[in-house]
């Protein structure tokens, strides 16, 4: 465990407001935070304590009543000691308090340097240390359950478990290389197959959770398409309770992208009304319809919806047909229920599947089973299959995907019946992106990156 420097940073956001905490870390951080206060003695108080007092100019001059805040090192954030300094939330007020600190030599920290720190010190690997931003950039409960799950450990601990597994065979794989000439085996293979297999067993949902775990932290894009006067405008209307989009009987009123957001069960998706997909001789209508295809691509869900009481049999077969073939996940949603005979609504669930079809009426705003299958689509995809890890970082998904690739190519060597030498440089490039992954492996540069991103103060 290791001091460094002492820093210090605003840790709350910045502007007026009832109360601001400025976070101070390092070697000699309580010291330096005694000089300038007045009350008890804070280089004889406890870890985890809090004391009233005044923060003072050298001159004695008030700058702020204050709490002090003191954790001992290595039972804080960063495993340093830290002070944090609760004050009235006054720009001038954390100028002065960050001045002060200043003249009796704290410097103050770049973006995440607090973060950085507690990584250093091992408080815990770099895939938590992301989920520390993500917590704080979190505006949902599923984005807020996924950071939290990362935060504690996630898929990371088990990951490094492997990792130590898979070392402790390349070691036995390179002594053989020692004994070239002799042509011994320290490593069983058969084992070595096994553990890899393994290890692949564990990425592969953590791969595939991607596309769910990047929608979840950023919003699923969920597009309404189908025919001009489907309703597409006034179901967005009624899921987001306002008038948000133009309602008419005129075919064609909604020409370009309308996108806001809706909270479903804990879960932000960010809902995308369309034009109407037809042929048109209309050059705005048709650069609208362009827009809807090129949505439909970019889209995590498709809710296509159709006229209940119009659509005839052989126009859902199509539709279906279109839709499979766009490979796009879908929901088939039957608007004008209330309008739609029983009969003509049996013949339709038939062709689609039983319960395959979502009646809706969205004039009435009887929405709630949509709303109940858009929750569950989101729900039952690749969480289930992690134990609830979601990778919603690139770089995570960048590092597990080559150790897929090294772990494939090495398997496919051993059944091969390849030499020690080509199986140990795949079994290296895998160690080394697992341990990129974890920060078991770092650079500089990789750490500035990544924390140079955070907010500073964290």
């Amino acid at each position: 465990m290791q001091q460094f420097e002492p820093i210090a940073a605003l840790a709350t956001a910045p502007g007026i407001g009832a109360i601001a905490v400025v976070r101070v870390s390092g070697e000699g951080t309580i010291e330096i935070t005694n000089r300038i206060f007045k009350g008890k003695d804070l280089s004889t108080q406890p870890s985890h304590t809090a004391h009233f007092g005044t923060l003072r100019q050298p001159d004695g001059t008030i700058i702020d009543e204050v709490l002090v805040t003191v954790f001992r090192a290595p039972t804080s954030f960063t495993k340093e000691d830290v002070v944090e300094i609760s004050c009235h939330g006054s720009d001038y007020i954390i100028r002065q308090i960050l001045t002060r600190l200043t003249r009796e030599g704290v410097r103050l920290a770049r973006p995440g340097e607090f973060t950085q720190r507690a990584f250093l010190n091992g408080q815990f690997d770099l895939v938590q240390a992301e989920a520390v931003a993500d917590l704080i950039a979190a505006d949902s409960e599923a984005s807020h359950r996924s950071a939290l799950s990362q935060l504690r450990g996630g898929f990371s601990r088990k990951l490094k478990d492997l990792r130590q597994q898979l070392i402790d065979f390349v070691a036995l794989v390179e002594l053989e290389l020692d004994f070239g000439e002799e042509d011994v085996q320290f490593a069983r293979r058969d084992q070595l197959r096994s553990l890899m297999v393994d290890v692949r067993r564990v990425l592969h949902p953590l791969i595939e959770s991607f596309s769910v775990g990047n929608a979840v932290k950023n919003g699923v894009p969920t597009v309404i398409v189908g025919k001009p006067n489907a309703g597409k405008s006034t179901l967005l209307n009624a899921l987001l309770d306002e008038e948000k989009a133009i309602v008419s009987d005129i075919p064609g009123t909604t020409r370009d992208v309308i996108e806001d957001e809706l909270f479903i069960d804990g879960i932000r998706f960010r809902l995308i009304d369309t034009a109407g997909l037809r042929h048109t001789t209309d050059t705005i209508e048709a650069i609208g319809v362009e827009r809807t295809r090129q949505q439909m691509e970019k889209a995590s869900v498709v809710v296509y919806l159709f006229d209940g009481a119009e659509t005839t049999p052989g126009e859902l077969r199509r539709t279906m047909a279109e839709l499979e073939e766009a490979g796009k996940p879908y929901l088939l949603v039957g608007n004008k229920a209330d309008l739609t005979l029983d009969s003509g609504r049996q013949t339709l669930d038939d062709i689609a599947g039983k319960g395959k079809i979502i009646w809706i009426s969205a004039r009435d705003q009887r929405i709630d089973d949509l709303k109940a299958a858009l929750s569950l689509r989101v729900r039952t995809d690749s969480a289930v299959q992690t134990d609830g890890a979601l990778i919603t970082n690139a770089r995570h998904l960048e590092h597990l995907t080559a150790t897929d690739d090294a772990l494939a190519r090495a398997i496919n060597g051993l059944d091969a019946g390849v030499t020690a030498d080509w199986l140990a440089m795949d079994l290296r490039v895998a160690l080394r992106h697992l341990g990129e992954l974890t920060g078991e492996i770092t650079t500089d540069d990789l750490l500035d990156s990544i924390f140079g991103r955070f907010c500073i103060g964290k």
